[in-house]
């Protein structure tokens, strides 16, 4: 599929920790300029509603922009939304049963934490792409386990799907990262948490040119 061949470059997500919501998507709309290709909307907080009707705004403005939208954890939110696809952690929903649910053209990502064996069974049972870290310290999950960069050298040698690096990522430590073989950089802080977004996202994406 062409959008799973986009699974490159900035990926940053939307987290509601950082973005109030008169912000979120005049925020987005900054970091898309910026360079973002990938947006994923992370929402801890809000009740179902507002996190629907705030993830269908996100959608129109990302599919105006050409950019893939992700929604993180919840398979059905995706659904509703109109969403490229789904992220998934290991308490959620298995990638058979996202896929049952969102069809054979959406994006199915998948947590691996520093877990290479979880992401080739994750490639094996169909995902999209997969997702390693926290490579660096986070505010945004500090408890988060440690990966490393042997460990990204090793799945780029054994997957064939994208790899997403998250945790701790900065424009100064990024570079290392995709040429250990990441192919997209996840942020949330260092994007949605600074003073001024397009500038930041700008940033990260200079890496990928």
């Amino acid at each position: 599929m062409v959008n799973k061949l986009r699974l490159t470059g900035l990926y940053a997500i939307a987290d509601t920790h950082y973005l109030d919501d008169v912000r979120i998507a005049t925020a987005v709309a900054e970091a898309i300029e910026g360079g973002a290709r990938i947006i994923q909307y992370r929402d801890k907080s809000h009740e179902v509603a507002a996190r629907l009707a705030q993830a269908r705004i996100l959608a129109v403005l990302c599919r105006k922009h050409g950019v893939l939208f992700i929604v993180n954890d919840d398979v059905e939110l995706a659904k509703q939304a109109g969403a490229d696809g789904v992220h998934l952690g290991q308490e959620d929903a298995t990638v058979a049963g996202a896929r049952a649910q969102l069809g054979p053209r959406a994006i199915i990502g998948v947590s691996c934490y520093n877990e290479l064996q979880r992401a080739i069974n994750a490639e094996a049972a169909g995902a999209d792409y997969v997702a390693f870290g926290r490579f660096f310290p986070s505010r945004t999950k500090p408890k988060a386990v440690q990966a490393s960069l042997a460990l990204l050298r090793e799945a780029r040698k054994k997957l064939h799907v994208p790899i997403v690096a998250i945790g701790g990522i900065s424009p100064e430590n990024g570079a290392a990262l995709i040429a250990a073989g990441a192919d997209a950089l996840a942020v949330i802080e260092g994007v949605f948490g600074q003073a001024h977004v397009r500038a930041a996202a700008e940033s990260y994406a200079r890496m990928f040119d």
